[in-house]
């Protein structure tokens, strides 16, 4: 049983101080991290409380972090060190998705995770229960799945230790956390950043209330939630290209609000109702569905979220510049309202509105000014449509009757401020009302086989919304923030394992990431080969026998200096061989070794495993996605399954007499 008090945060055993969990993995806090990934992990580690029970006979510790102190809240930090030997499998998974599978395999994992409350109690009641556990010698796997393998953590990250990384998971208040998601994921960068992670993956698959963030962020900020610390495409699912996926967004965000005044069906006067609500709220035109979108998630993070508070925000209220009087405006409303009335609720282009109202108005910038301000909005029982016609490529003016489906209001709206504050109006949304808003715009528009835009000019709104579901891997490059290392002594160094075919023949087989080694001005090729040596066979499963025999393209001695021939930030390769092994066992080294003899062609395109689920064909053990052979479930799959391919073929061979 662990000794650590996860409930009541009471005082650690050593006297360690409670670190700051803002701050925490900041530069200097609470080390300095100025050495390579698995340098600073040490480093880390060093001063982490040692904790038994939890992961035996994994090595973890525990640092205690204090979010704020009124009211107090403090969380923990535990690290497990993983070593090859007590893994499961050899080969990664997350790697092999995000097409890290010719990537060699690390020696250790560690992983960094923030448990919740009911983790740590299932791990703790895990631990003091023996019933229906069989104590064997393989009781390290059993424990094993105390901690790291339990679901619904806080947090759950791994670090391989060459300083590749997954993001497993996050979750977030919705879930009964004390930390939000954002605070989750500071801390996850932070993390990432000081520890100088190479790259980091995740797989997302974030929603909130039923919709799905990286749908809901790429339509009004061109990116996902992750996109904010960074994350970007990193693979797609079922053939999606980073091409297919940028276009996608693109053609969602700039899909014009117009368009759905003419294309919907029966529920045309709700979404309307809807996207003039936020037309009135907003201080300047929507024109697409990204205007619209990134409109009310703004105003979203501008509200409280008491539900039964109505509240009004600055940014709500329409604050126009003009130089007309609040009187001259109104009447040019009026004119134009009047005009449009005339048309018996048919489409008229903006030049026959605009030519109607100078009866009366002769100022053309004041009717200017009133038409462009009048679009998509509500005046009286009347919502003003605008749009431009797809085949005239004109702005057209509608008069629609909405009385019915939006409350009643007397008079004309005044949508345009004017230089008297008294007539500035004050829309009040609750926050609750923008959530019901926001999720009934994502069913009807966003929702793929949505039956509204499954025809006609809005059928691409399905395809677009499916690339993107579609996309849930993305990766950050963290070497590209890493602050550069000033100390004059620093020197670059890969290795290239090489195989013996023939005498004098060499086949080079794979090349590792660049470690960087600080050296003495001293230092000789012969001190820096065993440098090389030591620190690859330490990272590395598979080059635990591994010798450095020579510099690719540097003809150097053994005992020449290595600031005389080389400057120093310089990159360099050293070729060698695995000691008293067989070539073949290269192979093996690779995290997708495992997964190789998985033959994955799919219709949709793709040859490697995504992640996604697939079934095999029962003749050439070929696998698709079941998504793609028209499988939706785990009981639609038949007994014997066979591919188009192999279907094709049994349906060639001659019938018996």
């Amino acid at each position: 049983m662990s000794e650590l008090d996860y409930i009541g945060c009471k005082k650690r055993k050593r006297g360690e101080g409670v670190l700051k969990f803002k701050g925490f993995c900041d530069q200097g806090y609470p080390v300095e991290f100025n050495g390579s990934f698995q340098e600073n992990v040490r480093a880390l580690l060093e001063i982490g409380q040692m904790e038994t029970g939890l992961c035996d006979p994994m090595p973890i510790w525990s640092f205690q972090l204090e979010v704020h102190r009124h009211p107090l809240l403090h969380v923990f930090l535990f690290v497990v060190e993983e070593p090859i030997e007590l893994s499961l499998t050899r080969g990664c998974k997350h790697c092999q998705y995000i097409g890290w599978g010719d990537h060699l395999i690390c020696n250790k994992k560690y992983h960094f995770l923030l448990p919740s409350k009911d983790t740590v109690s299932a791990c703790l009641s895990y631990e003091g229960s023996s019933a229906g556990i069989n104590v064997t010698a393989s009781n390290s796997i059993a424990s094993k799945s105390n901690l790291i393998d339990l679901q619904g953590h806080t947090m759950h990250g791994v670090f391989h230790s060459n300083g590749f990384g997954h993001l497993l998971c996050i979750n977030g208040e919705e879930t009964g956390s004390d930390l939000a998601g954002f605070q989750i994921m500071d801390f996850w960068d932070r993390l990432c950043t000081g520890l100088r992670a190479r790259e980091v993956s995740l797989r997302d698959l974030s929603q909130k209330q039923g919709m799905d963030l990286r749908l809901l962020h790429s339509m009004a900020y061109g990116k996902p939630w992750f996109g904010q610390w960074g994350y970007k495409f990193g693979r797609g699912s079922f053939g999606v290209t980073e091409p297919m996926y940028r276009s996608a967004i693109e053609a969602l965000q700039n899909t014009p609000l117009g368009l759905f005044a003419h294309h919907l069906g029966n529920e045309t006067n709700e979404i309307l109702t809807i996207l003039s609500r936020y037309q009135m709220l907003s201080g300047h035109i929507l024109v697409t569905l990204g205007d619209m979108f990134h409109f009310m998630l703004e105003l979203k993070s501008k509200l409280p979220k008491e539900s039964n508070t109505e509240s009004s925000h600055p940014g709500m209220l329409v604050d126009t510049s003009c130089r007309w009087s609040a009187k001259r405006i109104e009447m040019a409303i009026r004119v134009i309202i009047e005009a449009l009335q005339r048309a018996e609720f048919r489409w008229i282009s903006r030049q026959e509105v605009r030519d109607a109202a100078r009866a009366y108005i002769g100022d053309t910038g004041l009717l200017d000014f009133v038409l462009k301000s009048l679009g998509n909005h509500i005046v009286g029982k009347y919502l003003v449509r605008r749009c431009l016609n797809p085949v005239t490529k004109v702005l057209e003016y509608c008069l629609e009757d909405i009385s019915h489906a939006f409350p009643r209001r007397d008079g004309y709206s005044r949508l345009i401020s004017t230089p008297d504050s008294k007539l500035k109006p004050r829309y009040k949304i609750t926050w609750a009302q923008l959530m019901k808003d926001l999720l009934r715009l994502y069913k009807l528009i966003l929702k793929e086989n949505n039956a509204m835009s499954s025809t006609g000019i809005l059928a691409s709104i399905p395809i677009a919304s499916r690339i993107i579901l579609d996309t849930k891997l993305f990766i950050k490059d963290y070497s590209e923030e890493s602050t550069s290392i000033l100390d004059k002594s620093v020197l670059h160094c890969s290795i290239v394992l090489t195989s013996n075919t023939d005498r004098g023949s060499t086949n080079k087989a794979m090349i590792t990431p660049y470690e960087f080694f600080m050296l003495r001005n001293t230092t000789t090729f012969d001190e820096l080969k065993l440098e090389v040596e030591r620190k690859f066979r330490d990272l590395y499963w598979g080059m635990r026998n591994f010798v450095a025999e020579s510099l690719a393209n540097l003809d150097a001695k053994g005992s020449d200096l290595v600031f005389k021939l080389i400057k120093a930030g310089t990159k360099i390769v050293f070729e060698g061989k695995i000691s008293g092994e067989s070539a073949d066992i290269c192979c093996m080294m690779f995290e997708s070794f495992e997964s190789n003899a998985l033959v994955v062609d799919c219709i949709c395109g793709t040859k490697i495993d995504d992640g996604e689920r697939m079934v095999s064909c029962d003749i050439c053990e070929v696998r698709q996605h079941t998504r793609c052979v028209h499988v939706s479930n785990i009981e639609e799959i038949p007994t014997i399954f066979l591919c188009n391919s192999c279907e094709q073929d049994i349906l060639h061979f001659p019938s018996l007499p």
